[in-house]
């Protein structure tokens, strides 16, 4: 059971849990000191650590200059294609763990964690050891693709980390800093590697905003891609929805790439999320994975498995795929591999690396700094457990959070898997998604000193991605504050 900051109780089931799995006072470290709120602050309470004493910000870079200019100055200059800081209208100077402080020195508990990058949270001692180590040691920070003592203790720290079956048999590529350079690299690897052209992905897909990993996500307009339905529950495409709507979501799969008159050719590859992030935080069921990886490893098609933002002990496994036992083709790689910093590889199969020299580059692919604080961020999540750590208090988490949906019709559904958590908002007359609701959740989220962001069909899932350090009472605060928001969200929009 959760006890929160209101005195209310929220029902999780199951024993209490250690708060956190390294020691109280080295976890007390990775946070940012206490302070008193600004006078009119709804910031976190007394255990959401914050900021030293004093209404401004000492030391941090811009944190002499008024957040109101920055903002300003901000909309005049970038892009209209920002979306984050549209939401989150905040100047964060200081970060530790959860916490974030902003210029006017009101504190957050992040459960964005850089879109879900930030498995240590913000600024955690052992990243930086591992950086300041690299740059106390006069390397060169820019290598290309030469080999180095920091790129091989990053590779050896991952192979150690990748499902055995995969390790045993496998080559790694550097790409680009972003994920959705990693899935340019996969895809094309894949076409290479089999001479097809063709794709396989799942409606409700996320890949990356570059052309190649539009063309596979979920609201692409092109054709070179064949969608098949991926499994759920509350909005199944047949109807049904639970094992019975994944099976038929598996032979509709089987059946098109077998019909001579399905239109679909041999295809490249079939690439796809073990739970699908932006899509709406919906895994996929165990059975039905190991149905894909069936159907592809029977007719020649290699499987991606797109571990971007499930991997590194998020869902309470190392790899999304591990919960079924899936061993993938490729594994596309990204967000906390590189420890809060840009790093993006390709793992797969040998046999599939067919490449020639110079067939796939790209001048920033050999970021030192990101592999030390990868290779750091990796053996952490090892040596402690989290990913287990994850799987306990998210079920928990989740427990709650089902708890809290039987007294707010508005919540259509709670799912997810570890601390990748989404909750959907509908109508409660309708039971259509309400992305108007979920906006106003997010709103009130933040008038509460909490970040979350939204995402699935019309953006009406509130999705949290906190920290796998996230501590009991850390989550009774998160849990909290959103128990709190949606019923004032309801008020509002109403």
């Amino acid at each position: 059971m959760f006890e929160t900051q209101s005195g209310r109780a929220i029902s999780a089931g199951g024993p209490t849990l250690v708060a956190v799995t390294e020691p109280a006072a080295a976890a007390a470290a990775t946070e940012i000191p206490p302070q008193v709120p600004p006078q009119g602050s709804r910031g976190p309470g007394p255990d959401a650590p914050s900021a030293p004493d004093g209404p401004g910000v000492s030391g941090g870079p811009g944190a002499s200059a008024a957040p109101e200019g920055i903002l300003r100055r901000q909309a005049q200059r970038e892009s209209a294609a920002r979306t984050y800081a549209r939401s989150l209208p905040i100047v964060p100077v200081r970060a530790r763990g959860l916490t974030i402080e902003g210029a006017d020195g009101r504190r957050y508990l992040d459960c964005l964690s850089g879109a879900g990058s930030l498995a240590l949270g913000h600024n955690h001692p052992v990243v930086l050891e591992a950086i300041r180590g690299v740059l106390d040691s006069g390397a060169p920070l820019h290598v290309l693709d030469l080999a180095t003592p920091v790129k091989d203790a990053f590779t050896t720290e991952l192979f150690a980390n990748l499902p055995p079956a995969l390790a045993a048999d496998a080559r790694i590529q550097f790409c680009g800093p972003a994920g959705t350079d990693a899935v340019e690299a996969a895809l094309k690897l894949v076409r290479t590697a089999t001479g097809r052209p063709g794709l396989l992905a799942f409606t409700g897909a996320y890949h990356g905003m570059t052309a190649g990993a539009l063309d596979a996500s979920g609201g692409a307009p092109g054709v070179r891609v064949t969608r098949l339905p991926y499994p759920q529950d509350l909005r199944c495409p047949f109807g049904v929805g639970g094992p019975e709507g994944a099976e038929l979501s598996a032979r509709w799969t089987e059946n098109l790439l077998d019909d001579p008159k399905g239109g679909v050719p041999a295809p490249a590859g079939m690439i796809v999320e073990p739970v699908q992030g932006e899509g709406g935080v919906i895994p996929a069921p165990d059975a039905w994975l190991r149905r894909m990886r069936e159907i592809t490893a029977a007719r020649g098609i290699p499987l991606i498995a797109d571990e971007v933002q499930t991997g590194v002990g998020r869902t309470g496994a190392f790899w999304g795929v591990d919960h079924a036992g899936v061993v993938p083709d490729v594994m596309v790689l990204s967000k906390a591999i590189g420890g809060s910093l840009p790093l993006a590889v390709i793992v797969y199969r040998a046999g599939l690396d067919v490449w020639a020299p110079g067939a796939h580059a790209g001048t920033f692919r050999g970021n030192q700094l990101a592999m030390a604080a990868g290779a750091a961020t990796l053996a952490f999540v090892r040596e402690n457990r989290l990913a287990e750590r994850a799987a306990a208090l998210g079920e928990r988490m989740l427990a709650a959070l089902h708890g809290l949906a039987c007294g707010h019709p508005c919540i259509g559904e709670v799912r997810g898997r570890g601390l990748m958590i989404g909750v959907e908002l509908v109508d409660p007359d309708t039971g259509a998604t309400a992305p108007s609701l979920a906006a106003a959740v997010r709103q009130e989220c933040l008038d509460r000193g909490l970040i979350v962001e939204l995402g699935g069909r019309h953006g009406a899932v509130v999705r949290l991605l906190p920290p796998l350090t996230l501590t009991d009472e850390q989550a009774a605060a998160v849990l909290d504050r959103l128990a709190d928001a949606i019923p004032a969200a309801a008020r509002r929009t109403h």
